[in-house]
């Protein structure tokens, strides 16, 4: 879901207003765009408590990640920040 958010998502507009109608025109990510291996690590918490909140919040990270990725890979430094 993020990685195809990240290379996927788009939102553009002409003439004020927003060119995609609906998830119709969403072009969805496939298999064979996803990473070969992909690692998750889930950091232990309170196990008194009922797990929850695993998924989506992991979701936000994966764009700008996958920028510096990128970034590193083409320069050799990692960004600091953005300006």
């Amino acid at each position: 879901m993020g990685v195809g958010i990240a290379t996927l998502g788009e939102m553009s507009f002409k003439g004020g207003r927003a060119e995609q109608e609906n998830f119709h025109t969403y072009e969805l990510p496939r298999m064979a765009g996803a990473p070969r291996e992909i690692r998750v690590h889930i950091i232990p918490g309170d196990y008194g408590q009922p797990m929850g909140g695993v998924g989506e919040p992991g979701v936000p990270p994966i764009p700008p990640a996958l920028c510096n990725a990128i970034f590193a890979s083409a320069s050799g430094a990692c960004p600091s920040g953005i300006s």
